[in-house]
């Protein structure tokens, strides 16, 4: 799978891509687009992923390491600025198969920063690998 257009605002949201990490970070600076990533390698818990989540995108220190904490800090104008970001979510794999009913609240919260973002007219994409 090809990577879409970072700059495509309207198109922005949560997708797969298995493509190397690199490639992921090089469009985003190709888009003008912060590059975040995150690392869920070893997360075999709730708990680990909102630390791996807190660690990766540098969540605030009072970040409450739930999914409403977690959606207020996305949609929060300390998170995310103009023109964006790209989180790029590796080694999701093991946790998404393990956890898949954590795995979907996660994608939701995701799918649904990302609707607020595009509604001003601002990019985040969140890569999944």
């Amino acid at each position: 799978m090809k990577l879409p257009d970072l700059t495509d605002v309207d198109a922005a949201g949560v997708i797969e891509y298995h493509g190397a990490a690199d490639l992921v970070s090089e469009a985003a600076r190709g888009a003008h687009l912060r590059y975040v990533p995150v690392d869920l390698a070893g997360v075999a818990d709730k708990r680990a992923l909102m630390n791996a989540l807190a660690k990766g995108l540098k969540l605030p220190s009072h970040f409450g390491h739930n999914w409403d904490a977690l959606a207020d800090c996305l949609e929060d104008d300390d998170f995310v600025h103009k023109p964006g970001a790209v989180v790029r979510i590796a080694h999701a794999t093991a946790f998404k198969a393990a956890h898949q009913g954590d795995w979907n609240t996660l994608e939701d919260i995701l799918g649904e920063a990302a609707e607020y973002w595009k509604e001003r007219h601002v990019a985040l994409w969140v890569v999944v690998a």
